[in-house]
């Protein structure tokens, strides 16, 4: 399996203490937390027992970091991509896009048919990349997933999340809905971190709304085809 997807970005599977000492810390830096995320030894373990466990380089420093563990989606194996995350200041440079070919590569090589992970539904950028970059599938939404959470990035706000399902094969095309369908659109809040510092009361509200707008159009059936530049999400719901 090859190890970078890009000529300028490396991506590395850690074996010991010291790696995963690592990578732990860089997950805490890129989610501003005041605690470590995710524990070496839990990494550690995750790695010998058979999960994924990856760290991507550019220039020989490390800039991101990803572990999953082995899962089911629709009845087939996936492997779940719990954590994936990011540096600052490289978020732009296809760093994302060679982490995310390699979790599809790991898969592959290891029979796995599906990586799955979630996301915040309303962080435009990550629903961008998802859906009209990697071309992965919107499955379930998770209302307050996790729970509160206390780093930077989410700032106490709820935990919703929704799926995503990634096909290993390319060529594995999605089904979409049967019979006639009506194009929705579900738009999105410019910046929600920013808008969570800033106006707590309105990044409550853009929550609460597309929690009932998305959540209950997936609940009925739609199939999301597309995001816009201008931040919404493009439906096909059943009539």
């Amino acid at each position: 399996m090859a190890g970078s997807d890009d000529n300028d970005v490396e991506i590395r599977s850690p074996h010991t203490v010291e790696e995963m000492t690592a990578v732990s810390e860089v997950l805490r830096q890129i989610w501003g937390a005041t605690s470590v995320m995710v524990s070496p030894e839990l990494l550690r373990a995750v790695e010998h027992a058979g999960g994924y466990v990856a760290a991507a380089f550019v220039a020989d420093n490390m800039v991101g970091a990803s572990f999953g563990f082995l899962a089911r989606h629709e009845g087939r194996p996936a492997l779940h991509s719990h954590i994936t995350g990011i540096l600052p200041g490289v978020q732009h440079a296809g760093v994302g896009r060679a982490m995310k070919s390699h979790q599809r590569a790991w898969a592959a090589d290891n029979g796995i048919e599906w990586v799955t992970w979630t996301f915040d539904p309303i962080v435009r950028r990550n629903a961008w990349f998802n859906i009209e970059v990697l071309g992965a599938r919107l499955s379930d939404y998770l209302p307050d997933f996790y729970g509160s959470m206390s780093d930077a990035v989410n700032a106490e706000d709820e935990s919703d999340r929704v799926l995503c399902a990634w096909p290993v094969d390319p060529s594995v095309e999605d089904p979409g809905p049967s019979g006639p369908t009506e194009r929705i659109e579900i738009p999105t809040p410019e910046d929600i971190v920013v808008l969570r510092r800033t106006d707590p009361a309105a990044a409550q509200a853009w929550r609460r709304r597309v929690r009932e707008e998305l959540g209950s159009a997936l609940a009925a059936g739609a199939v999301v085809t597309g995001f816009t530049r201008e931040g919404s999400y493009i439906l096909e719901k059943p009539i």
